[in-house]
C-alpha cells in the first residue's frame, strides 16, 4: 500500500481474538526482535516440548569472552552490536514455547515497521524506533504474514501480543539545510530547537545528495529514502524545529515540538485537549496502526515517547484505537504509554488521554533496584509509590494493579546515564537476581521481564548496544560470545522465575490484591519498617497481598552475604495465634513447610528465615 486511503478497515470487523479478562493477570516479556531469535538454535524445545536440531550450539561457560580475545575480535564484536544482527519474527515465533514454559502470558515486540536505511559507518536502526514506512514490516524482521503468524501461534498458546508503536516521530528521513543554529550561533546541519521552523534541504537518501522535499520526489526515491504513507510526504507534516536540547526534555513546547535526537518530530495538531484538532499526519498514522491492529489481531500497543506528544494527540489516538478495537472484537485492547516522570504525571497523562496503563511509575525501576540491593529503605524507595491512593483520586491502591507496568531492566535505561548495564552486570547483581525478579513479579502492577533476564545476561559496556545482546548468538552474542545461543530452560534463574510465576498464576491475591509493606522485628517485641538507619538495608523485606480475606506473604532478603531472620507482621483479622501459613515458594532448602502465627507486638506475626538474597512466599 502507498496510502492509508487504500486500507479497508471494515474487512477486519468481528475477526479479533477476545481480550483478557483483566490485564492484571498478565506477565509481559519484552524482546527486541533483532536480538531475540533467528530460529537456527540447536537443542531448544518448541511449543510442543520437542527438541529441535539447529546450527547454533548452546552457550557453555567456557564460551564467555570468546568473541573478544584479541583487540581486533573485540572491535568486531562491538561493531556488530551497532548493526543488524539477524533476529526475526519467524525466529521469535519458534520460541513461544520457551516463553510459555517460563510463565509469560503476553509478548511485547519492539517496533517492526520498515526502518530508515543508514549509510555505511552509521549505526543501523535495528531497534525499530526510526520508522520510514508505517505500512510495511521491515524486511530484516520478515513480512507482514510473519507477524500475523506469530500472533496466531501465540493466541493458540493462550498468550497475548503487544506491539511497540511510534507516533511522535519518524526516522531521520530529511536533512536540514546547513545554516546558523539559532541557539549556539554555529553553522550546522543538525540544529537545536527553535520556535520557528528551520529550512529543510530535502529527503535523505543514503550515499546521495538529498532529494527535493516534496511528494513527487519522495515517490521517486522510495524505498531508499523519504517516508511513507503518501500522507506523510506532504507540506506541514514535520515540525522541523530542530532537536531537543540537553537539559530541556521537560520544557514545553520544546519537548513536544522538537526532534528526538535525529528522529524527526511529526506535527500532530493544535489546541487544548478537549478541543484538539488532529493534523492529517496524525490521522494517517492512526489509520495505519488501526490496520495493523486488525490485520495482525494484536492485543495491545505500547506507545513510545508519549511524554513528547501533545496530550490531545494521545487522546485522539487512544480514542480512535479503542473504538476500532471494539469493531474488531476486542473489549480491552490495552494501550501502554511510555511516560517518563513522576507518579502524578504518569497517572494524570494516563487518565487525561485514555491510555490504559503507563510503563513504570515515577521512579519504579530504580526503586526496584534500590530495594533489592538495600541501597535505600524499601518504603520510600518503592512501596510508597503504591500508597496514598487518595492523593491520586483513587478509592484503593488496587487501582494500580493493571494501570502500571513494572520492570527494572530495559533496552535504553535512560535513568543510568552513561553507565548502562543490566542488573546482573555485576557479581552482586547476579547474587540478587532472584530477589529483584520476585519483587518485580509479586508486587502491584503488571510485571514486565526484559529479554534475557531469565538467563542473567549482563549487558556490560556502558552503551545502549551492550544491554541489547543477541540471545540467539550471531555476531553479537551474550557474554561477549559469538554464534552461541542462550535458550537454556535448565538454567537456575529460568527455573526459579518459572516457579515464581506459577505461584503468581495460582494465587489471585498476587495478581489483584491490595499490597502492604510489613513491619519486622528481631525480638518479636519492637516492630518497625525495614531500614538501614542511613546505611545499606540488610534485612528481611516483606509485603502482603490481600484479596477478599486471603493473604499471601512475600519476602526477600537484602543481605547477599548472610542469612537473615525476622518476625514479620501478618493481618490480624485474617489470622489468629495458632494458625499456620503454608510455604508456596522458597529459595533455600531449609525453609519450613509451614510457619505458625503468634501473638507478637500487639498483633500477629510469623518468624521467617531467608538464605542470602533469598526469597520466600507463604499463604
Amino acid at each position: 500500500m502507498r496510502s492509508v486511503s487504500e486500507i479497508d478497515l471494515d474487512g477486519f470487523a468481528g475477526t479479533g481474538t477476545a481480550s483478557p479478562g483483566d490485564w492484571a493477570d498478565e506477565v509481559i516479556y519484552f524482546l527486541l526482535v533483532d536480538r531475540f531469535s533467528d530460529g537456527a538454535e540447536d537443542g531448544y524445545r518448541d511449543a510442543g516440548g520437542h527438541v529441535v536440531s539447529g546450527t547454533t550450539p548452546r552457550f557453555a561457560p567456557d564460551d564467555e569472552g570468546d568473541a573478544t580475545t584479541t583487540g581486533q575480535d573485540a572491535a568486531r564484536w562491538r561493531a556488530a552490536g551497532a548493526s543488524w544482527v539477524g533476529g526475526t519474527l519467524a525466529g521469535a515465533r519458534t520460541k513461544l514455547g520457551y516463553l510459555r514454559r517460563l510463565g509469560v502470558t503476553a509478548v511485547w515486540l519492539s517496533p517492526v515497521l520498515r526502518q530508515v536505511e543508514t549509510a555505511p559507518g552509521e549505526d543501523a536502526c535495528y531497534h525499530g524506533y526510526a520508522t520510514q514506512d508505517f505500512l510495511e514490516v521491515d524486511p530484516h524482521y520478515g513480512t507482514a504474514e510473519d507477524l500475523r503468524a506469530l500472533v496466531a501461534d501465540a493466541h493458540g498458546l493462550g498468550m497475548r501480543v503487544i506491539l511497540d508503536v511510534v507516533l511522535n516521530h519518524a526516522g531521520d528521513v530529511f536533512a536540514y539545510a546547513t545554516q546558523t543554529d539559532r541557539t549556539t550561533g554555529e553553522q550546522t546541519d543538525a540544529p537545536t530547537y527553535s520556535p520557528d521552523p528551520y529550512e529543510v534541504d530535502g529527503w535523505r537518501v543514503p550515499g546521495q545528495p538529498p532529494a527535493p522535499f516534496n511528494e513527487e520526489a519522495a515517490a521517486a526515491v522510495y524505498p531508499r529514502g523519504a517516508v511513507w504513507p503518501a500522507e506523510l510526504t506532504r507540506t506541514g507534516v514535520f515540525s522541523a524545529k530542530g532537536r531537543i536540547r540537553d537539559g530541556h526534555w521537560d520544557d514545553y513546547p520544546e519537548t513536544s515540538d522538537g526532534d528526538f535526537f535525529t528522529l524527526k518530530d511529526v506535527h500532530h495538531g493544535d489546541g487544548e485537549v478537549d478541543r484538539y484538532r488532529p493534523s492529517p499526519a496524525l490521522a494517517a498514522l492512526t489509520r495505519a496502526y488501526q490496520y495493523w491492529l486488525g490485520f495482525a489481531d494484536l492485543d495491545g500497543f505500547r506507545v513510545d515517547t508519549v511524554k513528547h506528544m501533545d496530550r490531545g494527540a494521545t487522546r485522539f489516538f487512544a480514542s480512535a484505537i479503542h473504538e476500532y478495537a471494539q469493531v474488531v472484537g476486542k473489549d480491552r485492547f490495552w494501550l501502554i504509554g511510555e511516560v517518563a516522570g513522576s507518579r502524578e504525571l504518569g497517572i494524570d497523562v494516563q487518565e487525561l488521554t485514555g491510555l490504559d496503563a503507563v510503563l513504570g511509575l515515577g521512579s519504579a525501576a530504580s526503586g526496584l533496584v534500590d530495594t533489592a540491593t538495600g541501597a535505600r529503605d524499601p518504603g520510600p524507595a518503592y512501596f510508597d509509590l503504591f500508597r496514598n491512593s487518595e492523593l491520586i483520586g483513587k478509592d484503593s491502591h488496587t487501582w494500580l494493579r493493571n494501570h502500571v507496568v513494572t520492570s527494572y531492566d530495559d533496552h535504553d535505561q535512560i535513568r543510568q546515564g552513561a553507565s548502562k548495564a543490566r542488573f546482573a552486570g555485576t557479581p552482586d547483581g547476579r547474587a540478587r537476581a532472584l530477589a529483584i525478579l520476585a519483587l518485580n513479579v509479586l508486587t502491584l502492577g503488571i510485571p514486565c521481564v526484559y529479554y534475557g533476564s531469565e538467563q542473567l545476561l549482563d549487558g556490560a559496556g556502558g552503551n545502549d548496544r551492550y544491554i541489547r545482546e543477541a540471545l540467539f548468538g550471531g555476531a553479537f552474542g551474550a557474554f561477549r560470545s559469538r554464534d552461541r545461543h542462550v535458550f537454556d530452560e535448565a538454567a537456575p534463574t529460568f527455573r526459579q522465575l518459572a516457579d515464581l510465576l506459577a505461584v503468581r498464576a495460582a494465587q489471585p491475591a498476587l495478581r489483584r490484591g491490595r499490597q502492604y509493606l510489613r513491619q519486622i522485628s528481631g525480638d518479636g517485641v519492637q516492630f518497625g519498617y525495614p531500614t538501614g538507619f542511613g546505611g545499606p538495608v540488610r534485612a528481611v523485606v516483606a509485603w502482603s497481598r490481600l484479596l477478599a480475606g486471603a493473604e499471601v506473604l512475600c519476602a526477600v532478603s537484602t543481605d547477599a552475604s548472610g542469612a537473615q531472620s525476622a518476625w514479620v507482621v501478618v493481618d490480624a483479622e485474617a489470622h489468629r495465634p495458632g494458625d499456620t501459613l503454608r510455604c508456596l515458594y522458597r529459595s533455600g532448602p531449609d525453609a519450613p513447610e509451614k510457619v505458625a502465627v503468634e501473638a507478637r507486638g500487639g498483633g500477629a506475626a510469623v518468624r521467617l528465615s531467608l538464605p542470602p538474597a533469598g526469597v520466600a512466599v507463604y499463604g
